[in-house]
């Protein structure tokens, strides 16, 4: 027999001579704008997921301590059993408050919030209707449930009017999307999702993880930006991005739909609940959010910055007006290369390619954070067009 090291040997070999092998960088810092790698070198960080800024901030942490003393570092159960303190309710409570919700329910990822979902919902008489480029977690967690299961061509309305119309006897209907994919920062058109949905008596399901807190007039998300809050039938989000940047996810909708989670959603049911400090922190996030638009207006305001500023300079920004800003470079050992002269100037982004990006793709995904400053921008900028010039990305 085999030795298990024998049998993976090969697949790690094809995947490092397809050029997708990942290393990981090693950061010595907190997560923050201004980051140390293990190997000393100093970088603005323009490709983390913290989009108000919020992994250092000093009020967030603060509260996070005080949650260690007094409700202990975790719960070593799940919540059914003995793992439920008042703060996991207060939490969701804030969190359906934010959403203009009935209910909320924590998981200890999104991930997790949507592998405990479609299996919960949906049965063999339901169809559930997928963008095509949606999340894996989204991909992971249609799998798992029994229904009809259609993919629809990405943000492709009438291909998913098309299949609508296919499933005319099913008992539930529920179309399922990213509200902003986070290879492009490209937004669903919820508007036409809602008016099909309404046409064919369907639900709608949003992940809005790189859009909660921080997308929208008020930050309230995708449904935000596109002024029709309380339209998304189900909400996922993440506390692990804008929220925060520690860990946990969520559901929100009705309380029927919490109530029927907290009953049979096995990543809930089977998962410690969320250690205290994180519920803590996350909930000091929901307070700063609702009290102000600071964060929010910042982020905005750098994110014009950025593409309106390597726009003029001659690069292909991806994207809707989503701070995150994926700069178009085609061939893959391209974007490889020049992400790693970016790192050589101090500014830490990483280059995508095939398969996590279609092929002749290949793009720096630059996400920008309230917590950057103009000159950090404007140093991001200068240096991307000092190695886009030499690179022949850009015109000289």
């Amino acid at each position: 027999m085999s030795s298990l090291a024998e049998c993976i040997r090969p697949e790690l070999n094809a995947i490092k001579t397809a050029g997708t092998w990942k290393n990981e960088r090693v950061i010595a810092s907190p997560q923050r704008t201004r980051i140390v790698l293990a190997n000393g070198i100093e970088a603005l960080n323009f490709c983390a997921n913290n989009y108000l800024g919020f992994s250092d901030n000093k009020e967030i942490i603060s509260a996070a301590k005080i949650a260690l003393d007094k409700y202990g570092a975790g719960l070593s159960s799940v919540r059914f059993i003995c793992g439920t303190q008042e703060i996991h309710v207060e939490l969701e409570k804030k969190i359906a408050q934010f959403h203009d919700r009935e209910d909320a329910i924590l998981y200890a990822s999104c991930f997790d919030a949507n592998a405990g979902l479609f299996e919960t919902l949906l049965t063999p008489e339901d169809t559930v209707l997928s963008d095509e480029l949606n999340h894996a977690s989204i991909i992971d967690g249609i799998r798992l449930c029994k229904a009809k299961k259609h993919r629809y061509r990405h943000r492709d309305m009438t291909d998913l009017e098309n299949k609508l119309r296919e499933s005319p006897s099913s008992r539930l209907r529920l179309i399922a999307t990213d509200g902003v994919f986070s290879m492009d920062g490209t937004v669903a058109p919820l508007p036409k999702i809602f008016e099909l949905a309404k046409k064919y008596n369907a639900l709608t399901f949003v992940d809005d993880c790189h859009a909660t807190g921080f997308f929208g007039k008020a930050g309230r998300g995708t449904e935000d930006y596109f002024n029709q809050i309380g339209s998304i039938d189900i909400i996922n989000s993440t506390l692990g991005k804008a929220l925060g940047g520690a860990a946990g996810g969520y559901t929100t909708g009705t309380k029927e739909l919490v109530n029927l989670l907290r009953q049979r959603s096995r990543p809930y049911l089977f998962s410690n609940s969320l250690p205290p400090p994180v519920v803590a922190s996350a909930s000091k996030v929901m307070d700063l959010i609702t009290e102000s638009t600071e964060f929010l207006e910042k982020l905005k305001s750098n994110t014009n910055l950025f593409r309106n500023d390597m726009t003029a300079a001659g690069f292909a920004i991806s994207g809707d007006n989503h701070p995150i800003c994926p700069v178009m470079i085609g061939d893959a050992k391209l974007a490889t290369e020049f992400a790693d002269k970016m790192i050589e100037k101090g500014i830490y982004v990483i280059g995508f390619s095939y398969p996590v990006v279609p092929k002749d793709k290949a793009r720096i995904r630059v996400q920008i954070s309230a917590a950057h400053s103009q000159n950090d921008i404007e140093h991001a900028t200068n240096a991307f067009v000092e190695i886009g010039k030499e690179l022949g990305v850009i015109g000289s």
